[in-house]
């Protein structure tokens, strides 16, 4: 098993607290995050079972664990408004422990003691079957079959995955996976850019494996060892870490299949190198599998080249046209475009930058808040994320939602600017009050464009000026994963940013006149459908004028801010 007797004493502390998260994956909770690390406030791991909020305090210590931690870990409880505080220590607890546990439980607080050898119990008493019971969809299983397919033949040693959020490209490699492990054994090698999507990778990858299958992080905080990586079934990478042990331990890890997340950042020089040094993708070497949800990179390196022509491509149009995501409103709002400002700008050519400044007056928060209380009323059961582009902003907007009180508004961002810090604590609270429907709304600074899952997700507002494809398309992707609970996403775009039309135009186009199918006969089938729109109802006046202004769509959604690429057309209507 992952954990059991033999080898519990030899992980590291922050394997033992991921042990704990996937024991927890596999006896089916949910919400699961680890919240440890500097200003945690004595917790290490949140989950959510039957309606109750868990927390655990993990201690992998080599002697047992006193009354000081008990009291830690039930003010954590407090603090995490956590239902059930529970204490895991390797080496068990003292008699100051137990007894302040039984005078706990006397004053109805559950709190819950796990020694090590209780909780190598519970691991052995898991099922050894994989926890998924998800049946792969359609495109999913043509999919994996095309990706197992290339990597038993073994005549092309690559395969490309393109995916748009919310389809499951994570689900497609790990089951991928599965399936190559029923007819040889294969260890993997899971390569990401960042620490957050290594861990999300483990955890979304135990639930394709089995309890004896051993994972493990290779990361800045953790460095497995040379006998730890010889017996390990999938190793979950930092690309500058795997990177410093070219030449040296990434000779020990052997890989039979190296998978790259967000495989649109492999032409870096780290990728490079290290996709080099194993032979990935070459004949003879590991087979070499790219996963992205967004394939484009601003340097313009062709990932093709890399890993080959995609084994199958579903961009957020097809899913959104076929029924595989959630059905999306978009709405796009002209109210602050200053029509009258026109008048003012001479010439044929303007570059992005001079119409931005011209055309668009960029303060108007209040119209934003009373737009998304109208909103509000459309969902069953809303929840909104609302996509701001500082911190200050994202506190304002706090706010202000929160003055009208139709729901309650909270703001996340992951960085820190003087007297505005957020910490980890903070962070992570936010995040499983969101889960729980504790907060309805969360104003959100560069914290929800990759691999953050949150799938109940109904509205999203965008207030942030992205010039990035891949970012605006991943953080429109946080709402349309498709739940049975979710009628349609209503997308609020507020954004003052020519180019930001012209991406709206594009989606507008790729959708309108094509039929819609069904995804399955719980799908609830409406039209997707993109509006331009003043407060009070559409604007179509203003989508007419802008097509006619936009020439070439494709080149301005993608234009730098200095590029003379826009054109007025001869005559300008009379928009007001």
């Amino acid at each position: 098993m992952f954990v059991d007797p033999t080898n519990i004493s030899n992980l590291s502390w922050q394997a033992f607290e991921r042990s704990v998260c996937r024991y927890l994956v596999h006896a089916n909770y949910e919400g699961i995050r680890i919240v440890g690390g500097r200003g945690d406030k004595g917790a290490d791991v949140i989950a959510h079972l039957s309606g109750k909020r868990w927390l655990f305090q993990a201690k992998h210590w080599k002697q047992k664990v006193g009354v000081t931690v008990i009291q830690e870990t039930i003010a954590a409880a407090a603090e995490y408004r956590a239902d059930i505080p529970v204490v895991i220590s390797l080496n068990g607890f003292d008699d100051s422990a137990r007894d302040q546990q039984l005078r706990l439980l006397g004053m109805k607080v559950p709190l819950q003691l796990w020694s090590g050898e209780d909780f190598c119990k519970k691991v052995a008493k898991l099922e050894a079957k994989i926890s998924n019971t998800r049946e792969p969809k359609p495109y999913q299983e043509s999919a994996i079959r095309q990706v197992v397919k290339t990597f038993l033949d073994g005549v092309d040693p690559r395969a490309l995955v393109v995916m748009a959020t919310g389809l499951g490209k994570t689900f497609v490699a790990a089951e991928s996976v599965r399936r190559i492990r029923e007819n040889r054994k294969a260890r993997v090698l899971v390569l990401a850019h960042t620490n957050e999507l290594v861990y999300q990778l483990e955890k979304a990858f135990w639930q394709f494996m089995k309890p004896v299958e051993q994972s493990r992080v290779w990361n800045g905080a953790e460095r497995p060892d040379v006998e730890s990586t010889r017996g390990c079934d999938t190793i979950f990478g930092c690309i500058n870490s795997v990177y410093e042990g070219v030449g040296g331990l990434l000779d020990e890890v052997a890989p039979d299949i190296v998978i790259v997340d967000e495989c649109h950042h492999a032409g870096a020089a780290m990728y490079s190198k290290v996709l080099e040094e194993i032979g990935a993708g070459r004949s003879g070497g590991p087979f070499l599998l790219g996963l992205s949800a967004t394939p484009w990179r601003p340097d313009e390196v062709d990932i093709s080249k890399i890993f080959g022509p995609p084994s199958v491509c579903v961009d957020m149009v097809t899913g959104l046209k076929n029924g595989f995501l959630a059905n999306v409103d978009y709405r796009m709002f002209t109210d602050n475009i200053n029509w009258d400002a026109l008048n003012t700008l001479h010439g044929t050519n303007f570059s992005p930058r001079q119409i931005n400044r011209t055309l668009f007056i960029s303060e108007w928060d209040d119209g934003v808040v009373r737009e998304l209380e109208s909103t509000w009323k459309e969902q069953k059961q809303p929840k909104a994320i609302v996509f701001c582009g500082t911190i200050d902003h994202a506190i304002t907007m706090r706010d202000r939602i929160n003055s009208l009180r139709f729901c309650n508004a909270e703001a996340i961002f992951s960085g820190s600017v003087v007297g505005a810090g957020m910490s980890m604590f903070q962070r992570n609270r936010v995040l499983c009050d969101f889960h729980d429907g504790k907060i309805d709304v969360v104003c959100a600074v560069d914290i929800f464009n990759e691999g953050v899952d949150v799938p109940d997700v109904n509205i999203v507002v965008f207030q942030r000026v992205t010039h990035s494809r891949r970012i605006f398309v991943q953080q429109l992707g946080r709402g349309l994963r498709w739940t049975s609970e979710k009628d349609k996403v209503i997308v609020l775009d507020f954004v003052s940013d020519i180019r930001r039309f012209a991406a709206g135009l594009a989606l507008k186009s790729d959708l309108e006149g094509i039929p819609m199918q069904r995804g399955g006969s719980e799908r609830i089938s409406i039209p997707n459908k993109v509006t331009f729109r003043k407060a009070g109802g559409d604007d179509p006046e203003s989508e007419r004028f802008l097509r006619q202004w936009l020439e070439d769509v494709a080149e301005i959604e993608g234009a730098g801010e200095d590029a003379s690429v826009l054109k007025f057309p001869p005559h300008l209507p009379g928009v007001k």
